[in-house]
């Protein structure tokens, strides 16, 4: 399981998140491992069912207002009954004062307590965004991935089957490259794939028989992109008479990425086929679909109503004596 830790977040987004520490160093390497957040005011108020301990809690205006109702000995037990679990952190939202029992009992339980000047809603929309991203499951795909006509395809195959080549005749045509030979994958929320270049390889590409060139520099800022959501597979295989290829499209092949189904188009090579073309033919049929127009389906219908019309004039052929 990915964690981030507190430290970390202040690291990479505390300026970004306007966060301030209340409890200096104490406790800032725990561990956060969910990017949903919790809202304690239940728990606060005694209803201890459900109380999701595990997330960060936020205290906004709701529980700071709930709290000031409170005598002291009754606010202690209260702050000391969400507390007594291991919180990743409590923060104080839109720069609400702490209350000085919530500061004394962070420290004794070493729990981290943190303050921003951001609304409620839109801080925690900005911190879970982060760690979601953060958390997000990743892999590593040998392979090329192209922003064709706005659709992110990853073609992949054996090495020097022609997939930097391919990708090079794109960028030419007015696409945009987004990663070469090494792709790093992330699965945003449940079904969406996201691409990146590696960080040390950026936009550089190796040619066989010129060696490495950088497209952002020869081709210009728009013929690259840093990251493209991932919506088709196009695998390149060397032609193989014993090979039974896909002919209609009826049958569409899924493959499955971090547990997500996106559409495989397997492209058979053989020399002077020209896979660039076809790649802008496979994702403009992509977006046909999208639209909700099925070639294949479309032909097979038209297929079977020109056999239903053939055999309904036969019929009636057979039927008519006079």
């Amino acid at each position: 399981m990915k964690e981030i830790s507190v430290q970390e977040v202040l690291n990479d987004r505390q300026e970004f998140l306007h966060l301030e520490v209340l409890t200096g160093t104490i406790g800032l390497e725990r561990k956060i491992i969910i990017a949903d957040t919790n809202r304690p005011g239940l728990a606060l108020s005694g209803y201890m069912g459900y109380f999701l301990w595990e997330r960060v809690q936020i205290i906004g205006i709701t529980e700071t207002g709930y709290l000031e109702t409170l005598k002291p000995d009754k606010r202690i037990e209260a702050i000391k009954r969400i507390t007594s679990f291991e919180l990743p952190c409590i923060i104080i939202s839109k720069g609400l004062a702490a209350h000085p029992e919530l500061v004394a009992t962070c420290l004794e339980r070493r729990i981290p307590l943190l303050r921003t000047g951001l609304d409620t809603t839109d801080f925690i929309h900005k911190l879970s965004s982060y760690i979601d991203n953060k958390l997000a499951p990743t892999t590593t795909v040998h392979g090329t991935l192209v922003d064709v006509y706005g659709l992110g395809l990853l073609y992949t195959g054996d090495s020097g089957i022609g997939k930097s080549e391919c990708a090079l005749d794109l960028v030419e045509r007015g696409h945009r490259l987004v990663a070469d030979d090494v792709v790093e994958i992330k699965k945003r929320g449940q079904s969406v794939l996201v691409g990146y270049g590696n960080k040390l390889l950026r936009h550089n590409m190796e040619i066989r028989g010129i060696g490495i060139v950088d497209l952002a520099t020869i081709f210009g800022i728009r013929a690259v992109r840093m990251r493209k959501r991932i919506e088709v597979e196009i695998r390149l295989k060397r032609w193989s008479d014993d090979e039974d290829y896909e002919r209609v499209g009826l049958d569409e092949q899924p493959t499955t990425i971090l547990g997500v189904e996106i559409p495989l188009v397997t492209v058979p090579v053989v020399p002077g086929k020209n896979i660039s073309v076809i790649s802008e033919v496979i994702a403009m049929n992509q977006l046909l679909k999208a639209c909700g127009y099925r070639t294949p389906e479309e032909f097979n219908n038209r297929l079977l109503e020109s056999m239903q019309k053939k055999f309904e004039a036969a019929k009636f052929e057979e039927d008519d004596l006079e």
